[in-house]
């Protein structure tokens, strides 16, 4: 998987513990006949689409560290974000955690999994590579 595949990997699994309807939107084309290609998506969309509490549409592009938006990319963000959407370029969950909260939809501490370890400590769901 790729450095930017895990943490794609990451933030959808954040969103989706999160309760956040969300899905993994890829794009590209492949080679159905030698001189036919099968496109998919819409070019420039955004890695992760959802829809937040109340209907707001969310769209989160994941970028690796050092990764650009595209002219496409770019646009689509900005259509998005003017037609009310929540638009966030993120290299990490914690980012979207960060976003999620200051937007105010998301209130409580930060999510764990299981009761704790030995030292009554909870256990992050994620790992540090990730964020």
């Amino acid at each position: 998987m790729t450095p930017e595949g895990r943490i794609k990997a990451a933030c959808l699994r954040y969103l989706e513990r999160r309760g956040i309807f969300c899905w993994n939107n890829p794009t590209g084309a492949v080679r159905v006949a030698p001189d036919r290609w099968l496109h998919f998506g819409k070019k420039g969309s955004a890695d992760l689409l959802g829809c937040l509490p109340g209907g707001r549409f969310l769209a989160v592009e994941v970028k690796a560290p050092g990764g650009r938006l595209s002219p496409e990319q770019r646009q689509f963000l900005d259509d998005v974000k003017t037609l009310g959407g929540l638009c966030l370029v993120v290299k990490g969950w914690k980012e979207i955690d960060s976003a999620l909260r200051e937007a105010g939809y998301i209130s409580d501490g930060p999510l764990f999994s299981g009761e704790g370890n030995s030292a009554g400590q909870g256990i992050p769901i994620f790992s540090e590579e990730a964020q």
